[in-house]
């Protein structure tokens, strides 16, 4: 799956892009028909510790799906977000299904 990540206002690592292409790569297991993918990351300059956001938007035929998730870590949101977009192309498939 393509996966176009961006990160606003700092320079993500490799490491993190990494991550974010390897979770976003399991997402063809719930759902095989994505097209691609953004990933913005963007640091939040408050004073609490969960001042990391991700969000993910997936394109599907027809569609469009997009999760925004606020933690500690880019790697706990990104999981968190892709777990999220799992069910949400799950649900998908389900309606998908009793429609044919």
């Amino acid at each position: 799956m393509k996966v176009n990540a961006q990160s606003v206002n700092f320079v993500a690592d490799g490491k993190l892009l990494d991550f974010i292409q390897k979770r976003m790569d399991k997402m063809d297991l719930f759902y095989d028909k994505v097209v691609d993918s953004e990933v913005f990351l963007k640091v939040d300059n408050t004073s609490t510790k969960e001042n990391k956001i991700v969000e993910i938007m997936v394109s599907v035929p027809r569609d469009k799906f997009m999760v925004k998730k606020q933690c500690k870590t880019f790697e706990e949101a990104v999981d968190s977000a892709c777990s999220s977009l799992e069910r949400q192309l799950v649900k998908r498939k389900e309606k998908l299904r009793a429609k044919a």
